[in-house]
C-alpha cells in the first residue's frame, strides 16, 4: 500500500502543478517544496545513497542556475524556473537530458499553439472564462508547467524511484 501511495505523490504533483498554471499562470513556492521534500522522503525511504542524492541535487541547482538565466530573459516565469529544477531531482542526472528534451519540445509546441489562437477573436462566451481569457491575452505568457509536468511524466516511469517502488 505504501509502495502503492509513493508511486502517485509524483504525479499528483505533476497534474496540480500543471493544472495551477494552467488556470492561474502560477506554481505556488508551497507546491515546489512540496516537490522538493516529497523527493527527499522517498529517496531516503528507498535506500538512495547519499552519492546518488548530492548527484541529483547538483543536476537540480545546474538546472536551476540556467532556469533563473532563462526567467532573467524573460523567456519563462520564476515558478517554471523552480519546478523545472525541483523536477530534475525526481528525474535524477541521467534522465536530465531527456526530461528536458520533452520539455522544450512540448513547450515549443504549446507556444505555437497559443500564438495560433490568439491570432482569432476569443467567442464572447469563453471570453467570460477567466483563465481562457488570460490565456488568450497577447500581454500573457505561457504556463509552461504543463509541459514541465508532461516531460516529467514521460520520464518518471524509468526513474530509480518509480522502478525501486513498483517492485
Amino acid at each position: 500500500m505504501l509502495s502503492l501511495l509513493a508511486l502517485f505523490i509524483f504525479p499528483v504533483l505533476m497534474a496540480y502543478a500543471a493544472s495551477s498554471d494552467l488556470l492561474t499562470m502560477r506554481i505556488a513556492n508551497w507546491l515546489v517544496l512540496a516537490v522538493v521534500v516529497a523527493w527527499f522522503l522517498l529517496a531516503v525511504m528507498a535506500g538512495t545513497s547519499w552519492s546518488e542524492i548530492g548527484i541529483s541535487m547538483a543536476a537540480a541547482i545546474i538546472v536551476l542556475v540556467f532556469a533563473f538565466a532563462f526567467f532573467a530573459f524573460g523567456w519563462i516565469g520564476g515558478g517554471d524556473a523552480k519546478l523545472v529544477a525541483a523536477t530534475t531531482l525526481w528525474v535524477g542526472f541521467g534522465l536530465m537530458l531527456p526530461y528536458l528534451i520533452y520539455a522544450a519540445l512540448l513547450g515549443g509546441a504549446l507556444t505555437l499553439l497559443i500564438l495560433a489562437v490568439r491570432r482569432y477573436p476569443l467567442p464572447a462566451s469563453l471570453a467570460r472564462i477567466r483563465w481562457i481569457d488570460r490565456l488568450h491575452d497577447t500581454k500573457s505568457g505561457v504556463p509552461y508547467g504543463i509541459t514541465l509536468a508532461i516531460a516529467a511524466l514521460l520520464v518518471y516511469p524509468e526513474t530509480a524511484l518509480f522502478g525501486h517502488f513498483a517492485a
